[in-house]
């Protein structure tokens, strides 16, 4: 399994951009926002990979964060959204994108990726409500202890640590303590990122009653 690949860009397309690491040079699919956000040809660049095996095909897609990685992974396990789809949706909404959509029941936002009609975009919205939270988590952990920065394009980076983002810990905190409460994983983090839209700046303990108090049964 090839995870990651850090070299040169020697040429891009449309939908894929070739990487020279060290005289072997790889194709790698990529979104349209990946794309926006790389250098220049002949800068260096660094992606997350994920290698699609087939009969008689291998595919290489390329991330910039682990997050947006998991969720083409994840993205991919709905019937029918293949690897183009699955760039399509992190194209136009991006790995946070994704996550409000799906903890908040969005399909319409799914359905705006190109080529996704509203039939799919529900069942993504629907398959996924119960797996999602665990990707979820990860971005808020992994957004707090690094920043959830894009990869540097330097391919032997200084190492340095970004400061910790206060929301993103206590979404991954809050979540946690829900999930302990007793609460299904889709449930609460719907709650937590409703809860996280009207107070970005909640602590963990404020999102915690913000989230009870919406989980909490109605009449």
């Amino acid at each position: 399994m090839i995870g990651k690949i850090a070299g040169r860009l020697e040429y891009r397309s449309t939908d894929h951009v070739l990487i020279d690491v060290r005289g072997v040079a790889y194709l790698v699919y990529v979104s349209d926002r990946v794309m926006a956000s790389l250098p220049g040809n002949g800068e260096a660049v660094a992606l997350y990979t994920d290698l699609l095996v087939r009969e008689d095909i291998l595919q290489l897609f390329g991330f910039t964060t682990l997050v947006e990685k998991e969720w083409h992974r994840l993205l991919m396990s709905v019937q029918g959204i293949g690897a183009k789809a699955s760039l399509a949706i992190l194209g136009a909404l991006g790995a946070d994108g994704v996550s409000r959509a799906i903890a908040l029941g969005d399909w319409n936002a799914v359905a705006k990726a190109r080529g996704v009609g509203p039939k799919t975009a529900q069942r993504v919205i629907i398959e996924l409500k119960d797996k999602a939270p665990g990707v979820m988590a990860l971005g808020a952990g992994m957004a707090a202890a690094t920043g959830d920065e894009v990869i540097e394009a330097d391919t032997n980076p200084a190492p340095r640590k970004a400061a910790p983002q206060p929301s993103s810990t206590a979404q991954a905190d809050a979540m946690s303590a829900l999930a302990n409460l007793g609460y299904a994983p889709g449930d609460a983090a719907s709650a937590v990122v409703q809860a996280l839209g009207a107070d970005p700046q909640a602590d963990a303990s404020a999102l915690i009653r913000a989230a009870l108090q919406l989980l909490a049964p109605k009449g």
